[in-house]
Formats: structure tokens, sequence, C-alpha cells
């Protein structure tokens, strides 16, 4: 197995478990916190999708699919290139989507994460991609870097599918 397939099957496993998070799920939960001030499952899946849409672009210098269109279609009442960072509950609140729209960004972010990969070999992955950090952060610990932080939300996300569900009297989905 070579880089580009580690990095990838990496990638894969978080598309995997956003597809599992959004397929079936009631549209009432994808907006419902489980407290005041936590966050939504369309919060969680819009910014993980957003940082690896962020993240890698810039990590290979290139556009974000967020400004090809999915900016528009998501119209949120939010900075054009806003990922999430220190959104606070009414920020959280205004990222309101559905289920397949938020799957259709994920997906086009996949794919162009794929894309990208495809070009990356072992040496590539020294390669200083953000010198705002002590030490400089490499392509390789950027990649990585993302895929824990997209696990770790998609995690949460499937977490309170589970929280929501059984909190529902009819336990439907």
């Amino acid at each position: 197995m070579d880089v580009r397939e580690i990095l990838a099957d990496g990638f894969e496993r978080v598309r995997e478990e956003v597809v599992a998070v959004l397929d079936g799920i009631a549209s009432a939960d994808l907006d419902r916190a489980p407290a005041p001030g936590a966050n939504t499952i369309a919060w969680l899946v819009w910014h993980l999708s957003r940082v690896q849409d962020d993240h890698v672009a810039d990590a290979f210098d290139q556009g974000q699919v967020w400004t090809e269109g999915w900016g528009d279609r998501f119209g949120l009442d939010l900075p054009r290139l806003d990922t999430g960072f220190g959104h606070g509950p009414a920020e959280v609140e205004a990222v309101r989507a559905s289920a397949e729209l938020l799957a259709g960004y994920h997906e086009a972010v996949h794919a162009r994460t794929v894309e990208l990969l495809r070009g990356v070999g072992s040496r590539d992955l020294d390669r200083v991609v953000d010198e705002a950090w002590d030490p400089p952060v490499t392509l390789g610990v950027r990649l990585i870097s993302v895929i824990s932080d997209d696990l770790q939300h998609v995690g949460q996300a499937s977490y309170l599918r589970g929280l929501l569900r059984s909190q529902r009297s009819d336990g439907e989905e």
C-alpha cells in the first residue's frame, strides 16, 4: 500500500461515516440540538466538510469546492468562506440544510480530495503547507489532522443521531 492509498482510505472512511449518519435521517433531527448551545448534526457535517474543503484546497493551492456554487446552494447567513471555527450557538443555528445537500457537498469535497491525493508521493508529505505554526505544518501532518478532525465530528454526529432517536417517543427515524 502506498501513501496515496493510505490517505485515500482515511478520507474514504470519513465519507462512509458521513453517508451512514445522513442516510434516512429525520429532517427534524438535522437541526435539533440535544441541549441549548450544543452542535447539531447539520452543523457538524457542514463543518467537517468545510474544514476538509478549506484545508485540503489550501494545502494544494487550489480553490475550494464551496466556491463552485455550493456556498450559494446552502445560502447561509455567514461569511463567504466560513468553516465554523469559533462558532457560538447563533452561528450553529444558522447552519440549516437538508441531508441531500449536506451529502452532496461532502461527496464533492471527497471527490476533489481524492483527485488531489492522486499526485501525492511520500516525498510530498514533508512539504511545508502552513508556516503559521511552530513547527511549521507539513502536508502529511495537515492531511492526518483533517482526517482526525473529520472522524471526531462525524462520530459526534453519529452519537447525536442515536441520542435524538432515543429521545423521541415514537421511535421512528
